[in-house]
């Protein structure tokens, strides 16, 4: 359930039964034919669809990352890591103060990854909290279904376009794009890294079929799900 549906009041009473909550993190930059709130659209949604049947309440998306290497993309945006470790903070140490003692973190960009420290800090000054971080795209689930169908994939290519994350009168490329050199990225700056990525898909097929890709989603909602439910001790 969201929590943008709820008012103070029924987070309150909902607190009394259940600690339990969902954090989702997204991020505003290129997915070359996809949307750029891809990372964001699938946070939520794949935080809101693993949460539902255990009635736990899902904090709005994060929609801004660390992602300096797409800025020579227009519509990205990106926050300074200190900033954004700052944000994260601030919104853990916002949900603990409210008596959530154990909370997910749905993850949706792999730029925001060095955030995960911020569960840690805060699991470390308070002993009755606990706080899981999930990259949910490559999980061990997910990512072996994704590996299942196509071995070739990685950013704003297939696996990242679902009915969802596609733009309408928007057609996609039928090749197969060759992989990045990602040791190049490493050293190139915004500018060089479009040169070297052209249209943003780091390498594999634009598209395909929804029916592989729906598997990929429910393995993936099982997956949140269960992280959710489960492991807690």
């Amino acid at each position: 359930m969201k929590i943008s549906e709820m008012n103070w009041m029924q987070v309150e009473q909902a607190l009394q039964k259940d600690n339990r909550a969902v954090l989702p993190l997204g991020c505003t930059e290129q997915h070359a034919y996809l949307s750029l709130s891809t990372d964001s659209i699938l946070a939520e949604r794949m935080a809101l669809e693993a949460a539902e049947p255990l009635g736990v309440p899902v904090f709005p998306v994060v929609p801004y990352g660390i992602t300096p290497y797409f800025m020579s993309y227009p519509g990205t945006v990106t926050l300074r890591a200190q900033t954004y470790l700052s944000v994260i903070h601030d919104i853990l140490d916002s949900l603990i103060a409210h008596g959530f003692k154990r909370i997910v973190v749905v993850n949706g960009h792999g730029g925001n990854t060095p955030a995960s420290v911020i569960g840690d800090e805060l699991m470390r000054a308070h002993p009755a909290v606990r706080v899981k971080w999930h990259n949910w795209w490559n999980a061990p689930h997910a990512f072996a279904k994704v590996k299942e169908i196509d071995a070739v994939a990685s950013h704003a290519s297939w696996m990242e376009n679902f009915p969802w994350t596609r733009l309408a009168d928007v057609t996609m490329p039928k090749e197969q794009k060759p992989m990045v050199d990602f040791s190049i990225l490493r050293q190139s700056g915004p500018q060089a890294t479009r040169a070297a990525l052209g249209d943003g898909n780091f390498g594999g097929y634009y598209q395909r079929k929804d029916e592989e890709m729906l598997a990929v989603w429910q393995t993936g909602v099982e997956e949140t799900r269960a992280l959710i439910a489960d492991g807690w001790a």
